[in-house]
């Protein structure tokens, strides 16, 4: 159905209750949805984006109201977002695709859609639809380097696609529970947005000029009080860190296990938060989360045929992937009769400026020794943090 925003402003949104996994690899704990939105101007009618192929329907039995679309406008060619446009172009064969100009030979390439029917237009340009006016703004690499946003002049709304969005399936049209929304967007600014901050932030400038009374992702609730959400964003994207330690890890034979548990045991003493994620059965999504705000990393793994256990290896260089603005790293390894865990570790994160503090490893179980130098890691990692003004 449509949903009306503001006057002759809808959304179509298509809640999928049930995926779970994204791009067979991103956890959808709370489902998530695929935001279209429709302009009705005085002159011209606009659909900005469409929805994911497989929830086509839910897209097209509410465009049956609509007799004329003039133009469809691709903030972002992604499947998720513009796999349903050849179906909408075949059902208004009238209308013109518009996209960034470095999106035309993109949407070509995933969407087979000739050259003819798309006209491309640069930041800035603007867009009448008689009483409506949208302004096309060049926003690369959120997270793809096509992408754009647009902006409703006259209603003061900011069409961002991925940017702001959330992975949560909900019947509300806007945002009704910051504290819920605020952990599925930052779970959602973890596993997209957190590897482009350096573009993000060099961009984001841009936005300054503008009165933003709604912005409407195309994932998500819409933010009808847009503070909120940019005051998340400004905080993420910023190189300041939390007092926090997050410890990957995995104990094939109950070592790692007590090092962890003391080395917790230590860093707690201090006053610092400790997250601990067993790869056995973390969920990759809350260590994301965890990675955005986190100065220290500590990698807690046994030796698996001279290398880092291989679901800790997953956790390390989807860190290394997701690049976050994490300080430092340190490791605890254990071996039985050889290992190379420490150099494989360190070789997984050349993404990450961080500084290593001196790491351990230990043959077989813990010993004394071994538990005294575990505290000294806990001592290196408090006094960095206090260097930082954190601690």
């Amino acid at each position: 159905m449509l949903k009306e925003i503001k006057k002759n402003l809808f959304a179509i949104i298509s809640v999928d209750w049930d995926r779970r996994l994204f791009d067979s690899l991103i956890p959808l704990p709370d489902g998530t949805s695929y935001n279209a939105y429709l302009i009705k101007g005085s002159e011209k009618t606009v659909l900005i984006d469409s929805t994911d192929p497989a929830m086509l329907d839910r897209l097209m039995t509410p465009l049956q109201e609509i007799s004329k679309i003039d133009y469809v406008i691709s903030l972002h060619t992604e499947q998720d977002h513009s796999g349903a446009i050849p179906y909408v172009l075949e059902k208004y064969p009238e209308a013109v695709l518009i996209c960034s100009t470095k999106a035309k030979e993109l949407i070509m390439d995933h969407l087979l859609i000739p050259a003819e029917k798309i006209r491309t237009v640069e930041d800035g340009e603007e867009l009448s639809l008689g009483d409506k006016t949208l302004e096309f703004i060049h926003f690369p690499w959120v997270h793809w380097p096509e992408t754009m946003f647009a902006y409703l002049k006259e209603d003061k709304v900011l069409y961002t696609c991925d940017f702001y969005g959330s992975h949560l399936a909900t019947s509300d049209l806007f945002v009704t529970d910051e504290c819920v929304l605020y952990d599925a967007a930052k779970r959602y600014f973890a596993e997209i947005m957190m590897p482009f901050r350096p573009m993000i932030r060099k961009n984001l400038p841009k936005l300054d000029k503008y009165e933003i009374e709604i912005i409407a992702p195309s994932h998500g609730p819409l933010h009808n009080n847009p503070k909120f959400i940019r005051d998340a964003y400004n905080d993420w994207l910023s190189d300041n860190v939390k007092n926090e330690v997050i410890i990957p890890y995995v104990s094939m034979h109950g070592s790692i296990e007590k090092m962890v548990q003391h080395l917790m045991k230590e860093l707690e003493s201090k006053g610092i938060t400790v997250y601990p994620f067993n790869m056995d059965v973390a969920d990759m999504g809350k260590l994301a989360i965890r990675l955005v705000d986190a100065a220290t990393i500590v990698v807690g793994t046994p030796t698996v045929l001279f290398e880092p256990h291989p679901t800790v290896g997953y956790a390390v260089r989807l860190a290394n992937i997701l690049k976050p603005k994490t300080k430092f790293v340190s490791v605890l390894g254990s071996y039985g009769w050889g290992s190379k865990v420490i150099e494989q570790v360190a070789g997984m994160i050349p993404n990450l400026k961080v500084e290593i503090i001196d790491p351990l490893l230990v043959k077989g179980a813990p010993k004394a020794d071994d538990f005294k130098a575990i505290e000294k890691i806990a001592e290196a990692i408090y006094q960095k943090h206090k260097e930082l003004g954190i601690a």
